[in-house]
């Protein structure tokens, strides 16, 4: 909402300055964004005279000219490269240290090819008054000619600052100047002006334009009320200038006469009007709701169609306009008009927005209407729009004529103004709470009741205050919110209490742990496609949204892992070859709050191994493999405080993995932990992603609930006698897996053996022709009480022989 001073202070009787009032303004809720003030801008900038203009002796398109800055002071010498410069000329000088806006320079005494310039003739565009820089300002002599040496803001009647304010949604009775002004003289900046009185204006004769609505009872509360006063005779040419000046300066162009007198009142009371052309009328004008096929002609040049939920100013031939947004060209008035039809109506505001973003329009009148215009202001702002129009361009007008009445419904609240103090802690005596209320518009009444209860009536053009509260609000907004008591919030405990939950705390280690793994942390985001989703077992009609923000994002992820593929592709797409991403989040196996499981995955690519990925001046690091996402898994459990060596490694992993390069960390036959392993090459073919990819997926759900750890610790087991190692070798089945060996082995003494670790596999030769191999692992025994003897340790080693047979049928390699 843009204004001027001298617009404001046609209704705000004040002496606080410029800057007074624009604190007062964001104080009260009425934010400033920005004040432009040409007189501070453009004071150094004064009306000269060109004397004498030559050709500069040392470039062609320069002139060297002698330039009357003042009545009885010796000419300046400038140099201008204006083609429009000539000698008897008047134009704008600025003289040197002044600071150029449009320009962005401050002029400095330098030579210019040789001769100094002492000061600037200026271009409109270096003063920023418009976007004209082919030549310098050429005044007229009629209108200047008198005033060489004074500020050309003052001359040129530039000096009325424009004021920008932010406006919340709220306060429709802001969107007019006149509403702004009640504000500030609430607020104690001054008293604001009556309302100036309106000449005689109804006329003796009937309106000749019939006025209808034409509406069903659902949709009548789209415009209830429709006014409009014919004015024949009139006389349309351009509008005086100080409405133009005013309208120029909140950017608006100044049209003809009738037009800008409409959008003057909009501005000045907030209260929209139309003027039609009436001879270019057909029949009737009736508001009404559009039909699918019709469309209109806006004053803007575009055409729009129209249909049953858009309201709509027609006459016999169609629509001529969309009600309180935008007028038809068809009805537009032209210098040639003579009679008019002034409308005033009030339209419902949801219907107003829902039309305006249907349309794609934004107008003056939009803004207004879908805030909530005062429904008391039709035949106000018709009879002021009547006046300003005999003025301005003659006429004599009709008996105003009326179709339905002002939706207007009295709003009287019960209010005790003890509650001001109540809510916010603000003293403030009943005298002052009711002065606001009254400079706000509001009536006042003794209550039935006891203890000094009010009856305050609303005022029509504040639809957004419906109970005391907002009273309330009101009463300390305008006395001041500086005047709020400040109360410090009581002392906290110096050390918080928790609030994280187990799970929480976990998803917060197991994240720390990822990324101290070298791991980047990503969000995806939480829909796919339909097809990615059924290559991870998804896919399910009840996953499937109804209403999705693409095709590309129309179904609930059931797993991590296609967001995090499909991110290792965008990398190595823009550069990025070795890639580690891990996320953590919920993925989805149904739509049921059960089927919700929350998920750590990861991917590697490329050489993003733990240890480091990239060139080295040793060579290249090794690729990854499905090892380095297992010890990812492996080390979040323990950081989990799940001990790693309980849980089986078995080859059932899902279908997305590849067979024989992945595996399952699972606890028991139903408790499954993680998978693990190689993404198979089909599964990254139908995501269009390079392989190889190693990738992860840690249930956190599904993890057993760790131990509560004991204050006390317990004593340090240490042992004071060196373990001895011994190495065995099976020939087994090529089918029998590293695990049961190593787990055979293990249970084979739990007291003595310390460790197993598989350190050797041989698969070639006369072993694979008969469907064998070799795998050698070590044993740790760690003694306790005494050294072993070789009896003891032969015992033991037979006891590991006869466990690894019985459980994999291999035999110790000779």
């Amino acid at each position: 909402m843009k204004f001027t001073m001298s617009w404001l202070m046609d209704h705000l009787d004040t002496t606080a300055s410029l800057d007074d009032l624009a604190t007062k303004l964001s104080a009260i809720g009425l934010e400033v964004e920005g004040i432009d003030d040409p007189a501070r801008k453009l004071a150094p900038f004064t009306i000269a005279r060109v004397l004498v203009a030559k050709k500069h002796p040392n470039a062609d398109k320069l002139q060297v000219t002698q330039v009357e800055i003042a009545p009885g002071k010796p000419p300046v010498e400038v140099v201008c490269g204006a083609p429009n410069c000539r000698a008897g000329m008047l134009t704008v000088f600025a003289p040197l240290g002044t600071y150029v806006p449009g320009a962005g320079i401050t002029l400095e005494k330098k030579p210019v090819r040789g001769v100094v310039s002492n000061g600037m003739l200026c271009s409109a565009a270096e003063l920023e008054l418009s976007s004209e820089a082919h030549g310098i300002l050429d005044l007229s002599p009629e209108t200047f000619g008198g005033q060489v040496g004074q500020r050309y803001v003052d001359a040129a009647k530039l000096s009325d600052p424009v004021i920008e304010v932010k406006l919340t949604p709220n306060r429709p009775d802001c969107t007019g100047v006149r509403g702004i002004a009640r504000d500030l003289a609430a607020a104690g900046m001054g008293k604001l002006k009556p309302e100036p009185k309106v000449g005689a204006v109804d006329g003796d004769y009937a309106c000749p334009v019939d006025i209808q609505l034409e509406f069903s009872p659902e949709t009548a509360s789209a415009c209830p009320v429709f006014a409009g006063r014919y004015v024949k005779g009139v006389s349309n040419g351009a509008a005086p200038e100080w409405m133009q000046a005013r309208l120029k300066a909140i950017g608006l162009r100044p049209i003809n006469a009738l037009v800008d007198v409409t959008n003057y009142i909009s501005f000045d009371r907030g209260r929209p009007l139309h003027v039609y052309d009436a001879d270019k009328l057909k029949g009737a004008i009736r508001a009404r709701m559009g039909k699918t096929g019709e469309s209109l002609l806006g004053l803007d040049g575009k055409t729009y169609a129209t249909d049953e939920t858009t309201c709509v100013i027609a006459d016999d031939s169609g629509p001529l306009g969309f009600g309180g947004i935008l007028g038809g060209e068809s009805t537009g008035c032209t210098e040639a008009t003579t009679n008019v039809l002034i409308e005033s109506a009030w339209f419902d505001p949801v219907r107003i927005a829902t039309t305006g973003r249907k349309a794609g329009i934004s107008s003056d009148a939009r803004y207004r209407f879908e805030r909530g215009v005062d429904p008391a202001s039709v035949r106000p702002g018709l009879d002021l729009a009547t006046d300003m129009i005999l003025r301005i361009c003659g006429g004599k007008p009709s008996k105003a004529k009326t179709a339905g009445r002002e939706p207007i419904e009295p709003r009287v609240v019960a209010f005790d103004p003890g509650r001001v103090e109540k809510l916010t802690g603000v003293k403030l005596t009943d005298a002052e709470i009711k002065a606001k209320l009254e400079a706000l518009g509001c009536k006042l009444a003794a209550g039935k009741g006891k203890g000094g209860v009010l009856e305050v009536t609303i005022p029509t053009w504040r639809p957004d205050m419906h109970g005391s509260a907002d009273l309330v609000e009101e009463v300390v907004r305008l006395a001041g919110l500086d005047r709020l008591p400040v109360t410090p919030l009581p002392r906290l405990a110096g050390v918080a209490q928790p609030v994280l939950t187990e799970k929480q705390k976990r998803a917060r280690r197991a994240r720390r742990l990822l990324a101290a793994r070298g791991l980047v942390e990503a969000v995806t985001w939480s829909f796919i496609p339909r097809a990615e989703a059924k290559l991870f077992g998804g896919g399910a009609d009840a996953l499937e949204l109804a209403n999705p923000i693409s095709t590309e994002m129309s179904s609930m992820r059931p797993s991590l892992l296609p967001g995090l593929l499909k991110a290792v592709e965008r990398n190595r797409n823009r550069g990025f070859a070795d890639v580690a991403l891990f996320e953590l989040g919920q993925a989805y196996r149904g739509d049921t709050p059960e089927d919700q499981y929350a998920s750590a995955a990861g991917v590697r690519a490329g050489t993003a191994v733990a240890s480091g990925a990239g060139r080295h001046w040793q060579g290249n690091a090794d690729g990854v493999d499905l090892f380095d996402v297992k010890a990812d898994v492996v080390a979040a459990l323990a950081a989990l405080g799940i001990d790693a060596g309980k849980p089986q490694v078995t080859r059932d992993a899902p279908a997305w993995y590849h067979p024989g390069r992945s595996g399952t960390l699972r606890m028991g036959p139903k408790l499954v932990l993680a998978h693990f392993g190689e993404i198979h090459p089909a599964t990254l073919k139908a995501l269009d992603v390079d392989g190889p990819v190693v990738a992860f997926e840690l249930l956190l759900d599904a993890l057993p609930p760790e131990k509560k750890k004991s204050r006390t610790r317990a004593a340090l087991a240490t042992g004071d006698l060196l373990p001895v190692r011994r190495d065995f070798a099976f020939v087994l089945d090529s089918k029998v897996a590293a695990g049961d060996v190593v787990r055979a082995a293990a249970g084979a003494d739990k007291a003595l053996i310390s460790g197993v670790a598989v350190f050797d596999l041989f698969e070639g030769g006369q072993l694979a022709a008969e469907g064998l191999k070799s795998l050698a692992i070590e044993v740790t025994l760690q003694p306790k009480a005494e050294t072993l003897t070789d009896k003891d340790i032969e015992a033991v080693s037979g006891r590991i022989i006869a466990e690894v047979k019985k459980a994999t049928g291999g035999e110790i390699r000779s």
